[in-house]
């Protein structure tokens, strides 16, 4: 049976128990992770948003709370009182945050119970797509979606406090607008009000943006929805969400040194990583030149060689009547010590 949450307050988050709480009482709130009953004692890992907290229920500390935790299935919701204590030595589990900890428990409250769940909460197995947007607020539930979300929020985090410390205002701009000629179709929007007529929901808040300039807001910016009707694209749905950022009286170099600003604080706050500026520049003819796109990807430092004057006596068709038109061959040039399977990755990924 459930049990009601009456005046039970939670103290903290399962993944923010630290050893600065052992000997102290603490109240958790969860679902229940992992459940296991070696006889004398039931070990339950209690999971929410903020991490896995390893809960022990020992018949000699509570009876009743014990009895109760027989009961326990994966994905329960529960309550639990109970003393932080360190691990017995030996127990210790270095993959978790808390995995030098357990909740020794002294009260158990059952808040709401569960089906057995169509496939695995608690690892990152792979589930077919539809069965996970059947069921989505499983599928919510799994460490990989919520570090996703758990990291988008960091991220917007990140880039507002960044913004707002350059003097940028974030302006909230409309949905219901006109249509606008940018390349892709509009979603359209029937009006009760004007029968016959219709909204266009905005590809980029293009028009209010500018508006925003001229009329002397001079540094804005938003993380806006933006709506295409087209295609899929591997980089884009149908609805999306970009950084939008607007400024006035700048040159070029201003706009290098803001969004460079952004990146690095944003690499920082969000993986831990320190990226150096200013960034590598190229100019379009040495990208083309060096790496035959105007977007190269420079992690794998593959460069395109010349090598006409090595195929200047070629009896190939291609290569002879390119070099007597005045043209070059160039080649991606492969480091010696790869391996066989390294080289055919690369030569796929070149196709």
């Amino acid at each position: 049976m459930s049990e009601a949450l009456g005046a039970l307050k939670r103290t903290c988050g399962c993944g923010d128990v630290g050893s600065e709480a052992i000997g102290q009482e603490v109240t958790l709130m969860g679902w229940v992770n992992r459940r296991r009953d070696l006889g004398g004692l039931v070990f339950i890992d209690l999971r929410d948003r903020a991490g896995i907290v390893q809960v022990v229920f020992n018949p000699e500390w509570s009876p009743q709370a014990h009895e109760k935790a027989s009961a326990l299935r994966n994905e329960y919701v529960i309550a639990i009182k109970g003393k932080v204590a360190d691990r017995p030595k030996g127990t210790e589990n270095p993959e978790l945050k808390t995995g030098q900890l357990e909740v020794q428990a002294k009260e158990l409250f059952i808040l709401s119970e569960s089906n057995p769940p169509p496939f695995p909460i608690d690892e990152d197995a792979e589930v077919a797509e539809n069965l996970r947007l059947k069921y989505r607020y499983l599928d919510l539930r799994r460490p990989k979606m919520q570090r996703n979300l758990i990291l988008r929020d960091r991220a917007a985090r990140s880039v507002r406090d960044y913004l707002h410390s350059q003097g940028f205002l974030e302006i909230e701009t409309p949905f219901l607008t006109k249509s606008t000629p940018e390349g892709a179709r509009d979603y359209l929007v029937p009006s009760r009000v004007s029968p016959g007529q219709f909204y266009a929901l905005p590809q980029s808040p293009q028009l209010f943006k500018q508006l925003l300039m001229i009329s002397g807001f001079d540094r804005y910016f938003q993380l806006v929805k933006c709506f295409r009707d087209e295609d899929l694209r591997a980089d884009r749905q149908p609805e999306f969400t970009q950084i939008d950022i607007e400024m006035s009286f700048i040159d070029r170099e201003d706009i290098y040194r803001t969004m460079e600003g952004m990146m690095k604080v944003l690499f920082r706050d969000t993986l831990g990583r320190e990226l150096a500026t200013p960034f590598p520049r190229l100019t379009y003819e040495e990208s083309i030149s060096r790496y035959g796109v105007d977007n190269p990807d420079i992690r794998f430092g593959l460069e395109m060689t010349d090598v006409s004057g090595a195929l200047k006596n070629s009896e190939f068709k291609v290569f002879a009547e390119t070099l007597q038109r005045g043209g070059m061959v160039k080649a991606l040039k492969a480091p010696g010590d790869l391996s066989r399977k390294e080289l055919d990755d690369l030569n796929e990924f070149t196709r």
